[in-house]
């Protein structure tokens, strides 16, 4: 046998056995049944796992993975994915999550000949042209970053407008899409404000997103980050003061 696929499989046996230490019935309990309340719609780059960096365990997302994290009308897969979701699990939100540094969207930015690749990645060329005043006028670096939060936002339109999202909210059923992008430089989730819970939101809240993104420019972009470092050290003092408090508690005890 292959030594990678061994490894995995003597480490699957590792964690299987951890589990199984701290909760006899584990596995037993989730063969039963599955009741994620989400589906996550994300890119299939190795970086990017689904329950890790949301601090899930198994059987909490449904999950489908593709390159670019795309929601196209004609993709049988994932539309597959997403009727079953909601129609057979009833999930109460999808989330499409976007990531820095991705390879499918640098590429589709890129424009060049990929092979059988390249029809996938034409609607990511498709919304460059579309916004290429904008994004022409970003450095590459932030032009990647943008493109990114154009697709999620792409994505997110995408899905509400398809059939199954459009019936569901037509009957009633509680059901809220959301896009996110993940900054692997930092290991955060970023909210992307762009999110719906009817049509009628949808159709807002996509166009108001858009409009917003279309104003960026690089000096916006720098202190979007500055703005995030702070934001995390004072979430990190927080933690900490927070970590000194439950130990003085302790100690008194």
């Amino acid at each position: 046998m292959d030594k990678k696929v061994s490894e995995m499989i003597r480490n699957n046996q590792r964690w299987a056995r951890k589990r199984l230490k701290y909760n006899p019935t584990y596995f037993t309990d989730m063969a039963e049944q599955q009741t994620p309340d989400t589906l996550w719609i994300g890119c299939s780059d190795s970086r990017v796992p689904a329950e890790t960096l949301t601090g899930n365990h198994p059987g909490q997302l449904f999950v489908h993975r593709n390159i670019a994290n795309m929601v196209i009308h004609t993709d049988l897969n994932c539309m597959s994915v997403v009727q079953y979701a909601v129609e057979a699990l009833k999930v109460k939100d999808i989330v499409v999550c976007g990531h820095s540094n991705c390879g499918g969207i640098k590429a589709g930015a890129e424009n060049t000949t990929r092979g059988l690749i390249s029809n996938w990645l034409m609607h990511v060329q498709d919304l460059y042209t579309r916004h290429q005043t904008l994004l022409n006028s970003l450095t590459p670096k932030h032009r990647l970053e943008v493109l990114t939060r154009l697709n999620v936002a792409e994505q997110i339109w995408n899905l509400g407008r398809s059939s199954i999202v459009q019936d569901a909210w037509a009957r009633g059923q509680e059901l809220t899409i959301s896009g996110l992008v993940y900054n692997i430089e930092d290991g955060h989730l970023l909210e992307e404000g762009v999110e719906a819970s009817s049509a009628e939101e949808l159709e807002l809240n996509y166009r108001n997103y858009i409009a917003r993104l279309l104003t960026l420019t690089d000096q916006d972009l720098d202190q979007e980050i500055v703005d995030r470092a702070n934001k995390d050290k004072q979430a990190n003092d927080e933690d900490d003061q927070e970590a000194n408090q439950t130990t003085n508690y302790l100690d008194y005890y």
